[in-house]
């Protein structure tokens, strides 16, 4: 988070935590110094920057491109990804956000997001009871979200 403000200085975005989280701000002027003088973190700055130009795409073309039912699919996708990175099971995780900032997310009402997770339900592809999804299939989910690899 703030490599958006390195070139103006300003930061045109913001972040919430959706759960109990910790904070550790370094000035840039502190990391640009650091990463001078330490290429591994240079390179972990670049493969982070590389990340977020690549996540923005990736929006843009979800945006852009694809129906209410290929956008939910791709943030459940996502997201089980995301959580299988950081060493959590991609199949049974909870949603922190609400229907409502998902649908804000994803330019789609509240009311879509509800249908089209009674849908995704329906068709056996997940299993949702509340804020809890559980992925039933992976492949279904994978193909409707625009993917070719197996999630779980």
């Amino acid at each position: 988070m703030g490599f958006d403000a390195i070139g103006t200085g300003l930061h045109p975005s913001f972040a919430q935590a959706l759960e109990t989280s910790m904070v550790c701000e370094i000035p840039f002027e502190t990391l640009d110094d650091l990463s001078g003088k330490m290429p591994n973190l240079r390179q972990q700055m670049m493969r982070l920057m590389s990340g977020e130009i690549k996540g923005d795409q990736d929006m843009i073309l979800l945006l852009s491109k694809k129906n209410a039912e290929e956008r939910l699919a791709a943030f459940i996708y996502n997201l089980s990804r995301r959580f299988a990175q950081r060493g959590f099971s991609p199949r049974e995780f909870r949603l922190t956000m609400t229907r409502g900032d998902i649908g804000n997310y994803l330019g789609l009402t509240v009311e879509t997001i509800s249908r089209l997770l009674g849908r995704f339900q329906k068709s056996g592809m997940l299993a949702v009871k509340g804020k809890y999804i559980t992925i039933e299939n992976s492949d279904l989910l994978a193909q409707l979200a625009g993917q070719a690899r197996n999630v779980a």
